[in-house]
């Protein structure tokens, strides 16, 4: 009863994975148990059948119903213990998925609010969110301010304040104050369910490290019938009496004990973990190979703008050159700059904004690619951009705004001329900040042997400024998309091990370019499809802990294969009998089959250390 029903399944699997030609475990399994179980059970009901080489000394035929049994027993038991342990290793992903709420909080256009599934809220749908909740879906603040708990999207326990216009993101959890938001994406497209794909795949993918397991595992099945049968005729032939029963009880350990399930999780199950702690530090892998590829990157190339910096341009000065009133100037920037879509131009609308300025209306607007926009407002023809702006459209442009300009260039800042009807009227220097966790991050990139390269369209003497402050080693300034792609491929032509970290479109061909490609969790969506890494938060910190999470993978995959090995190389010569002509050791079935069983679950158990691993 317990080898027939409680077999069943080792049966079935074991017979399946011959159609294919993909023998397993349950092949072993089912071929030893099924052996041993058939034999007992014929020589029960016939054992007249059998020669003397299956009888003992007092002429009877020995049965193994109960280590056919025994096997079954602990192989299930051994099952129920890895499925178990299994689990714990996809637990980083489950708690993702349960991050999102069930319902949203939709405020109607009469102003009344009711409860709705979660599927049911739709883009631009207004929500309430009271303090302690978890916001449903991303958008935007229409109205209060609070601070959110964003520590399980980033890994980061401070809780981040939001207000009016500020990012939220689905799954993140509203601490003190009520938040009106506005619905930006829904479903599928929210950050927490590309965050739960994002994880699952790489789940699902292959490391390099596994083409090693998987050609062992193709010949692993076959060579150990090979050996099973090789062991059965050695005893059958040399072995003591009953030797028949003995090469019997030989051949079911080595079949019992060969354990392929330990080189087939040796690899996906640290990557199964590895991808679930990342997601839980704020870095996601497109696939497996890039955890196992990330620790021999030995240069980082980085884009400035939104990766070093803040992204969030800000007008850091506008000096007047003539008798024109700054208000008046800021008033003129900012009408042209309210029709494009520059990062720069934001900074001056915000300006203008902050200063409640009343924006003319501007006409012909025209946007010259890398040199400025131009329009007429009010009647005035109206220019602003950089040097060769003024030099195509014949502003003059003296020395003393010259100097001024290279003044704040020097400090980090992007210069801007403004010109009125041919006339230089003003300089406008705005800055993007360096994040607060970029210098330390830079520090510990170089700790841990990268070389820093930073790309940037900016000019030269602003590009250097940031390099200084910041101690990069290698700068390329006034770079163009396509340039920056070229850096990238020079690089990997001097043997270099190539990471590339942006945010923008115009960083894609670089990211695709790389060796791995580093997408920022603020860019846009065209860079993180050509990534194959995401940092959630945008904090290059977590370049370094996701290089220490590649490592302390790499090394596991390593001792998990090393073990499973070491396991099967010793084990059946062990089942096989070598020991018995000089220490009379004879491995029994059931000793066979609970060593195989605790070879899976030994494997699982050290892949789940990587949970806890320091990063």
């Amino acid at each position: 009863m317990v080898v027939l029903w409680g077999g069943a399944p080792f049966f079935r699997r074991g017979w399946r994975s011959l159609k294919p030609w993909q023998p397993n475990m349950y092949t072993l399994i089912g071929l030893g148990a099924g052996v041993a179980w058939l034999y007992s059970a014929v020589a029960f009901i016939w054992p007249g059948i059998f020669p003397a080489g299956f009888r003992d000394a007092h002429g009877r035929v020995g049965v193994y119903f109960e280590s056919a049994a025994v096997i079954v027993t602990l192989v299930t038991l051994g099952d129920f213990l890895d499925m178990r342990a299994r689990r714990r290793t996809g637990a980083a992903l489950k708690a993702l998925l349960g991050l999102a709420p069930k319902t949203a909080r939709r405020i109607a256009d009469d102003g009344s609010e009711t409860d709705v599934p979660l599927d049911e809220v739709r883009t631009g749908d207004v929500l309430r969110v009271r303090p302690g909740e978890k916001l449903p879906v991303d958008g935007v603040v229409i109205d209060g301010a609070s601070h959110v708990d964003e520590s399980m999207l980033t890994g980061e326990p401070m809780p981040v304040s939001k207000q009016v216009d500020d990012v939220l993101t689905g799954g993140t959890v509203n601490q003190d104050g009520a938040l009106t938001m506005r619905a930006e994406k829904v479903g599928g497209e929210t950050m927490l369910a590309q965050i739960v794909a994002l994880v699952a795949k790489a789940q699902r993918s292959k490391a390099p490290l596994q083409r090693v397991a998987d050609r062992v595992a193709a010949w692993f099945v076959p060579t150990v019938v090979a050996v099973a049968l090789l062991a059965f005729a050695v005893w059958a032939l040399l072995g003591p009496q009953p030797r028949l029963a003995h090469a019997l009880i030989a051949a079911v350990s080595v079949l019992v004990i060969a354990c392929p399930c330990a080189l087939g999780l040796a690899t996906p199950i640290s990557i199964m973990v590895a991808s679930g702690r990342g997601a839980q530090q704020g870095v996601l892998f497109k696939d497996a190979g890039v955890i196992e590829s990330l620790r021999g990157i030995d240069t980082l190339v980085l884009d400035k703008t939104g990766t070093l910096t803040e992204g969030k341009p800000t007008l850091a000065d506008l000096v007047v050159l003539g008798e024109w009133p700054r208000e008046r100037l800021l008033a003129l920037a900012a009408a042209l700059e309210r029709s494009s879509e520059h990062p720069l131009a934001r900074a001056i609308l915000h300006a203008a904004k902050a200063e409640h300025l009343r924006l003319p209306s501007a006409t012909d607007f025209r946007s010259v690619t890398g040199r400025g926009v131009a329009a007429t407002v009010e009647g005035d023809a109206v220019l602003l951009g950089n040097t060769r702006l003024m030099a195509e459209s014949s502003v003059p442009v003296d020395d003393d705004a010259s100097a001024r300009a290279e003044q704040m260039r020097g400090q980090g800042t992007t210069a801007m001329f403004l010109a009125i009807d041919g006339h230089l009227a003003a300089v406008l220097a705005v800055a993007d900040r360096i994040k607060s966790t970029t210098p330390a991050a830079i520090k510990a990139l170089h700790a841990d042997g990268l070389r820093i390269v930073m790309l940037t369209g900016d000019s030269a003497i602003t590009a250097q400024a940031v390099a200084g402050e910041l101690g990069i080693d290698e700068v390329h300034a006034d770079v163009s998309p396509t340039d920056k792609a070229a850096v990238v491929e020079r690089l990997k032509a001097e043997g270099r091990r190539v990471a590339m970290a942006g945010d923008g479109i115009n960083d894609a061909p670089a990211l695709a370019a790389a060796d791995i490609g580093i997408a920022m969790g603020s860019g846009t969506d065209v860079a993180m499809e050509s990534a194959q890494l995401t940092l959630v938060k945008s904090d290059l910190g977590a370049i370094v802990r996701a290089r220490k999470l590649s490592h302390a993978t790499v090394r596991n995959i390593h001792q998990n294969l090393f073990f499973a090995f070491v396991y099967n190389a010793v084990g059946i010569p062990l089942a096989a009998g070598v020991l018995y002509p000089w220490f009379g050791i004879v491995l029994s079935p059931m000793i066979a089959a609970l060593a195989m069983s605790l070879s899976s679950i030994s494997v699982v158990s050290n892949a789940l250390r990587l949970r806890k691993v320091r990063l």
